[in-house]
Order: C-alpha cells, then sequence, then structure tokens
C-alpha cells in the first residue's frame, strides 16, 4: 500500500476500485483525465470484516480469515487491478494506492476531501444486480465533498 501525500498545489483524483470490470473502467478513465490535468489519482479500495458486510442472521456464516487476511487480500487485488490497467509505461507516482477498513461509500467521501474529483463506477460488487446505479456510487453522487463522475458499465 502506498500512502498518498497529499500535496495541495497538485490536483487529486480519487477513484473507487473493487476489481469489477466497471471499477477497472472506471480507473481507465480517471488515469486519462488525470493526464489531460495534471492530476494525480488515488486509486481507492475499501474492506470490510465478514460479519460487519453480512451479519449471521440468514443462517449463513462467512468464512474466517486469520489475521489481516482480508486487509492483505484486498492490498493485492487493488495492487493487481491498478498494475493492468495503469500498465507499465504509467508516469511513476501517477497513480496512488489506499486501502482502508470501512464501508465503500464512507472510505470514498473520506478520501474525496480536497479532491478535484471522485469517480465511481456505475455498479461494483454489490449485491443487488437489477440496480442501475450501484448504492455506493448514489451515495457518492448525493454526499461527496467535490464533483462525482459516474462510469456506466
Amino acid at each position: 500500500m502506498q500512502d498518498q501525500d497529499n500535496d495541495q498545489s497538485t490536483p487529486r483524483i480519487v477513484v473507487g476500485v473493487d476489481s469489477s470490470e466497471c471499477s477497472k473502467t472506471a480507473l481507465r478513465w480517471a488515469i486519462g483525465q488525470a493526464q489531460l490535468t495534471g492530476a494525480t489519482v488515488e486509486a481507492v479500495a475499501a474492506w470490510q470484516d465478514p460479519p460487519a458486510m453480512y451479519g449471521y442472521s440468514y443462517g449463513w456464516a462467512p468464512p474466517v480469515v486469520e489475521g489481516d487476511g482480508i486487509q492483505a487480500l484486498t492490498e493485492k487485488t487493488l495492487a493487481d487491478t491498478v498494475a493492468g490497467v495503469a500498465g507499465p509505461d504509467s508516469p511513476p507516482g501517477q497513480v496512488t494506492t489506499s486501502v482502508v477498513q470501512g464501508h465503500p461509500a464512507q472510505v470514498l467521501m473520506n478520501a474525496a476531501a480536497g479532491a478535484q474529483m471522485l469517480v465511481v463506477g456505475s455498479r461494483g460488487h454489490g449485491t443487488f444486480a437489477g440496480i442501475v446505479l450501484g448504492s455506493v456510487s448514489q451515495h457518492c453522487v448525493q454526499h461527496a465533498p467535490c464533483p462525482v463522475t459516474v462510469i456506466p458499465q
């Protein structure tokens, strides 16, 4: 995980990444926009403990991951996604990564503070496949502290 030093003189574009195809498209778009505007990109992924995500009310218990396994898996997935989308020709420092524990919508709201723009995919790995605009992207559109761009599937 790389930490982003928030240099207020350099515009920053925050993009939510969850490894879905839609979030990869959003990351690709954010990188292109950053190249046009001289901004940096902060790719942000959120993780939660399975009980916080799902609870046990339906008689199903998620698999137990020991230690910091969920965070480590999220970090690896984010790094692989960024490497796959940005490619080897990406300028050093143009894309940084941040993995934060918490609900994705709140993590993105916090990361977007002071950003030039927040970029999200219209749908990610949510549980309701029929929703046109995912719950996280909908929350971001309504509550972000900066302009939001929603990239369609």
